[in-house]
């Protein structure tokens, strides 16, 4: 018979950042699954961001921490002690990326009474992006040794995990990102996205990101601005490089043809008024963009970054550009736009492969299991 606890099981969760991305969109949806078997403590790394609570079901129990240590700052002695002073109180502490290493570092240090620990490693930022900066690697080899599990969720990260960061293979768990790929079949709500309407014989080619320097979006702008055929670019997201897009749409021409809503939650509302997704990011590992996309039945254009190549069906990897570049991302686009049939042969593949390996059950039974083992709590989130 499983295993049940009296009390909801205490999760504390240190994010680099709670603003609403792959890897938070993912978190909050564990928390939505968990139901009323967990209770949730919040910290964003970055104050005010926290962007992806309005993800969060109602009658999920959480708080935003209002009094929890700074998760960056110098090395400090006290600082970690603080930090793992506060972690005592929960039953398992979920860390996120860089920006929340030192939770991971501080339960090193001051592993006394503390609770079983599982960091998550999903990418890296504009500043590791060519390159991943050697004191960084010594630092997170020598905290993760204090994880119970580093969870990747692509190839590249989980290579990086064992032979940069030396990690045991016993302590790296590779879960791929899932979503409930039934919804994105659906017919797209007409009002999902403010201020579009589709247009006969356009072409719209859509991106769903945030709007920061590590997605190169205005390599996107160039990108489109070759493209000949009738289109319209909407970008989904928000973010600081706001402005520099819009610069960029202007001196390209097509500001009259770029759409810019800002953030939009549940995107199988929308999805589907794209007629291809379009990437240019410079680091990505897993983007549930990209999932998304696939389970909409879109094609996917993109430079090869993380696992995308592999991510995609075989019919969509022409696609993904052999090497970054603005022409290469313009010429994969321009031979989607220009072949409607080519689209659709290309969106249906891709559809067949994010249903059979891409849905969140699967996900998700993994993660409970984890979570589960780290505690020695069998059943306690399944």
């Amino acid at each position: 018979m499983p295993f049940r606890m009296t009390r909801p099981i205490s999760i504390l969760h240190l994010h680099s950042t709670f603003d609403l991305g792959g890897k938070e969109a993912r978190a909050v949806r564990l928390m939505n699954a968990f139901g009323d078997r967990a209770r949730h403590t919040i910290v964003s790394g970055v104050p005010g961001a926290l962007g992806a609570r309005a993800r969060i079901d109602r009658g999920i129990a959480y708080e935003i921490a209002q009094n929890a240590p700074p998760l960056t700052g110098r090395p400090s002695v006290a600082r970690y002690e603080a930090i793992a002073r506060y972690m005592r109180g929960f039953d398992l502490v979920l860390t996120y990326n860089w920006g929340a290493i030192d939770g991971v570092m501080a339960r090193r240090v001051f592993a006394k009474g503390a609770p079983p620990l599982v960091h998550h490693e999903d990418g890296f930022n504009a500043d590791e992006a060519g390159g991943l900066k050697r004191e960084r690697n010594i630092y997170r080899r020598l905290a993760l040794g204090a994880a119970h599990a580093l969870v990747v969720p692509s190839t590249s990260l989980e290579r990086i995990a064992l032979e940069t960061w030396k990690q045991p293979r016993a302590r790296v768990h590779r879960i791929l990102n899932g979503i409930a790929t039934g919804l994105y079949a659906k017919d797209p709500d007409a009002k999902a996205i403010p201020g579009f309407v589709r247009r006969a014989n356009e072409v719209v080619i859509g991106s769903v990101a945030g709007l920061r320097a590590v997605k190169d979006l205005p390599q996107l702008i160039r990108a489109v601005g070759g493209v000949s055929a009738r289109f319209r670019l909407v970008i989904v997201g928000e973010g600081p490089e706001k402005a520099a897009i819009e610069q960029a749409a202007i001196a390209m021409g097509i500001d009259d043809r770029l759409v810019m809503p800002g953030f939009l939650d549940r995107p199988y509302r929308f999805m589907r008024h794209f007629d291809l997704l379009a990437l240019s990011s410079k680091s990505e590992q897993f983007p549930i963009s990209v999932v998304e996309a696939m389970a909409a039945g879109l094609p996917i254009v993109a430079p090869p970054v993380g696992d995308v190549r592999a991510m995609v069906a075989q019919e969509n990897a022409p696609f993904i550009t052999e090497h970054h570049g603005e022409v290469r991302l313009r010429d994969a686009i321009q031979a989607l736009a220009a072949d409607p049939d080519l689209r659709a042969r290309v969106g249906r593949a891709n559809q067949i492969k994010a249903r059979a390996l891409y849905d969140e059950g699967t996900m998700i039974a993994r993660y409970a299991a984890l979570y589960n083992e780290a505690m020695g709590r069998p059943g306690a989130l399944a």
